[in-house]
């Protein structure tokens, strides 16, 4: 059976109250000039290279006491291959702690966790870490009124503004 959840008024209204109260508490490092506009990714600019952004967001993930699952280095994959990209960085990270309960809340959120920072460089040279909103992925999963979106979305901006600020 398919079935498309749609999330009611007031649910997309708490969201959105919920995502604005963390940006204008995360001002300083999440409020830049986004690289590019996708729906549902915080972007934060970075003066460190994509390398080093994304070693301190690692190191950061580990301080926290959560687990670096795996880092993709897209750029290497495609030089194997051949093939041009700018630097490009993946690493997947959580906490069954924090990943949990937005799980139990909609169990389809599980093809999106664990949570993923992509840390790249722009045309220009300019270093972007980016990540999904928790509250895009409660959204898209159904499941606006979880009590999971407000404390994942704060472990989130407290590792990119830990990061931003070495």
């Amino acid at each position: 059976m398919i079935r498309s959840v749609v999330p009611r008024t007031a649910k997309l209204r708490r969201i959105l109250a919920t995502t604005l109260t963390a940006l204008a508490i995360s001002a300083p490092a999440l409020a830049q000039e986004p690289a590019a506009e996708v729906p549902g990714l915080i972007v934060a600019r970075s003066d460190a290279s994509v390398h080093d952004t994304a070693s301190r967001f690692a190191e950061q993930v580990r301080t926290s006491g959560m687990t670096v699952f795996a880092r993709v280095d897209h750029r290497q994959s495609a030089m194997s291959r051949s093939m041009a990209l700018l630097p490009n960085e993946v690493i997947i990270f959580g906490d069954p702690k924090t990943a949990t309960p937005l799980m139990q809340c909609a169990p389809t959120a599980g093809i999106d966790l664990p949570m993923k920072a992509l840390v790249w460089q722009d045309d220009d040279g300019q270093t972007w870490l980016g990540y999904n909103d928790p509250a895009w992925i409660a959204e898209r999963h159904g499941a606006t009124d979880c009590p999971a979106i407000g404390p994942l979305q704060q472990a989130m901006q407290k590792l990119v503004e830990a990061t931003l600020q070495e």
